[in-house]
């Protein structure tokens, strides 16, 4: 796509077919991933353990937990909250991802397969995620960790899922949160964005996929508060944890990333926002590029002073 300065490293995710958002068919390919991810094993020096716990209206949900051989007891913890248009399942490289991190930081990461739209719309995803935290919180003793060190981080639609329980749980006076971290997040709903309108056709995703997306995820309505869906309507970001925001350059949701890591900012909250170039959104499914190796040092090195103090 010569119309938009795109680094070399991502040539491959240029060709790539841009997800299909038809509710015909994300059963048949949330299946395929299904099928591809129960047969991915977890990276060397990395256990994985499953939980079955009850989300929103008592329907059941699974965590994955992952963590490095001989880590310490009451280790720090990180809450992965997924990427996928609310949609989809995730992809292999989430798991990659989740697996550095843990070996890196190092930490327990509990992974949450919420449930996902159309079938399970707003507010299913987020009220899950928001159990999966309480859950983690108040079972630190069973599964090892520290309850006063715990992350919550999320890409795309798992950036606004992760802002949004951060917003919930200030609101429902829940327990301390130690930082957040949004990587290219979905933050409004209301798409008005000047990246918005510029980026229709950008690859990996577009404005109009955007737009796809919230119809599906919001089929519903909104019959509560509407931060909980979309985080940059909240009416206050003051008392929110320190906050790291990566955003790429083509990418529809570039502005309203920067927008909420400045609204942050003007609450007083410690935030780390990184603009990064030549990127598309997803641009860190190319996992051995020096741009993506960059990005994700600068990520684990905000977790580690985060969770390390």
């Amino acid at each position: 796509m010569d119309k938009y300065n795109i680094h070399s490293d991502f040539i491959k995710l240029e060709n790539m077919q841009k997800p299909n958002l038809s509710p015909m068919l994300l059963p048949l390919m949330n299946g395929i991933v299904g099928g591809i991810l129960n047969r991915m094993r977890p990276a060397k020096n990395i256990y994985k353990t499953k939980k079955k716990i009850y989300g929103h209206e008592n329907g059941l949900i699974e965590l994955i937990i992952y963590e490095p051989q001989n880590i310490k007891k009451n280790a720090p913890c990180v809450i992965y909250l997924h990427g996928g248009a609310f949609v989809l399942k995730v992809a292999p490289y989430h798991i990659n991802l989740i697996c550095e991190y843990a070996l890196r930081v190092p930490c327990k990461v509990v992974f949450v397969d919420y449930r996902l739209a159309p079938k399970y719309p707003f507010p299913f995803g987020v009220e899950d995620c928001y159990s999966a935290f309480k859950w983690v919180y108040e079972n630190a003793e069973e599964i090892g960790i520290d309850k006063n060190k715990i992350a919550l981080c999320g890409d795309s639609a798992g950036g606004a899922l992760a802002a949004c329980v951060c917003l919930m749980a200030q609101d429902r006076k829940a327990p301390h949160i130690s930082c957040e971290m949004l990587v290219y997040p979905v933050t409004d709903a209301r798409q008005s964005t000047e990246s918005m309108k510029i980026y229709t056709d950008t690859p990996m995703w577009d404005s109009k996929l955007n737009e796809k997306m919230w119809e599906l995820y919001l089929k519903d309505g909104i019959n509560t508060k509407r931060e909980y869906a979309s985080p940059m309507e909240a009416p206050s970001f003051k008392n929110l944890p320190p906050s790291y925001i990566e955003v790429a350059e083509f990418d529809c949701l570039k502005d309203e990333g920067i927008n909420f890591a400045n609204a942050l900012k003007q609450s007083g909250i410690d935030v780390e926002l990184y603009k990064t170039i030549g990127t598309i959104h997803g641009y860190d499914m190319e996992e051995k590029s020096p741009i993506v190796r960059e990005s994700v040092n600068r990520r684990i090195e905000f977790l580690k002073k985060n969770l390390n103090k």
